[in-house]
């Protein structure tokens, strides 16, 4: 049952969560720092949202989507160019870690290692991480290199929920047998979360939904109001 916030038969348990999501994500979203090794990551006590996924899959456009802001996450046209990990806070309640990009074709194998290193890392020594978002290009489905992150995230146990991008660029049929596709997948592995979010950043589709769904990780807002 897929339902748009358009459609008035949401119940009420529902427009709450995506009335709470629009809330928090129109908050002020702070650039903190980028960090290339483990040593330069921020202390902090708020939960951590990670946004993972292949080169040019969208995802600096996905977390401007988000935020409400267009520069937030810059663009790079060279894949693979960010090589580090940036951090956002999100109105006090919310980190969010946007990691760098994996899987481009022409990276040299010590920079994949760096890669690898790097994300290990971060994921061992992020005691409030609560869930990595995994973007998958509804396009492409996953791939061999989505295969081994998601290996990764079991072993670190690591929740991580699939959220497919660039689905206005799929029409309908294809892009639910592609949903089924990636569920299926899914049910084999200990730390996927078993909801998948369809996304498109363009259109504005799933972005209220996606917002929801971080917002139930966040910092009450209390917290917020007694850091000040």
């Amino acid at each position: 049952a897929m339902t748009t916030p358009e459609t008035d038969n949401i119940d009420d348990d529902t427009a709450e969560a995506l009335e709470l999501g629009r809330l928090l994500f129109a908050k002020q979203c702070d650039f903190v720092l980028g960090a290339t090794n483990m040593d330069q990551v921020p202390v902090t006590e708020l939960p951590e949202i990670a946004f993972a996924g292949r080169s040019n899959v969208g995802k600096s456009s996905l977390i401007n989507a988000l935020t409400g802001r267009n520069t937030l996450a810059r663009t790079s046209n060279t894949p693979g160019r960010t090589r580090q990990v940036n951090f956002f806070d999100l109105g006090g309640r919310l980190m969010l870690a946007d990691l760098p990009g994996y899987g481009y074709a022409r990276a040299p194998k010590t920079e994949i290692a760096q890669w690898t290193t790097l994300i290990e890392d971060y994921l061992r020594g992020r005691a409030g991480l609560r869930r990595v978002c995994l973007l998958i290009d509804a396009r492409h489905g996953l791939k061999a290199t989505d295969n081994q992150v998601m290996k990764l995230l079991d072993q670190a146990a690591v929740v991580y929920q699939v959220v497919l991008t660039k689905g206005d660029k799929v029409k309908k049929a294809p892009l639910q047998a592609r949903r089924e596709d990636v569920l299926k997948v899914l049910a084999g592995h200990t730390a996927a979360h078993p909801e998948i979010i369809v996304t498109s950043a363009n259109k504005g589709h799933g972005i209220a939904e996606l917002r929801a769904a971080l917002t139930a990780l966040a910092a009450p807002a209390a917290m917020a109001e007694s850091k000040k």
